[in-house]
């Protein structure tokens, strides 16, 4: 018998992996029911208040140089405002994006994490189709980030 999730047959739901298309096709995405420059003020309001997850150092590309890995759009026409966060425990960097799903709603997603301050070591959130091998990096990233931009968003509603 051939497995099948939601009626749909395991060979349809890895292919649509296989062949995922954009940018950011596996990232791990979250919505959160607030306008997107809002939702940034309190991601950056859980970087000042949690300085350690800030990315403060420089980071170095294969021919030597260093530089600042900087929060933002790259530029006026970029789809994804890029935000940079750090694990200093394990000398991780983790790349997430907020984008506009609606006017009053954004798209925030994890996409990846870079081992060391070396760029190129990156891996995709979703790399594996395998959800138990992205499950402890996921969970890791809700417990230590995503709880505390929650947390502000609740409070911020009950405003």
């Amino acid at each position: 018998m051939l497995w099948r999730h939601n009626n749909i047959p395991f060979y349809s739901l890895l292919g649509a992996w296989l062949i995922a298309p954009g940018s950011y096709a596996r990232a791990e995405t979250y919505v959160f029911d607030i306008p997107e420059d809002s939702l940034l003020t309190l991601i950056y309001e859980v970087k000042r208040e949690n300085p350690e997850l800030d990315l403060t150092k420089k980071v170095n590309i294969a021919n030597g140089q260093s530089f600042d890995l900087k929060d933002g759009r790259r530029d006026e026409n970029d789809y994804w405002h890029s935000v940079y966060f750090y694990y200093p425990d394990k000398n991780e960097i983790l790349h997430t994006w907020a984008r506009p799903k609606t006017k009053n709603s954004t798209t925030f997603a994890f996409v990846g994490i870079n081992s060391g301050l070396s760029l190129g070591n990156w891996r995709t959130i979703n790399e594996s189709f395998w959800w138990w091998k992205n499950t402890p990096d996921k969970k890791e990233f809700e417990e230590r980030i995503l709880k505390k931009i929650k947390e502000k968003t609740k409070a911020q509603q009950s405003l």
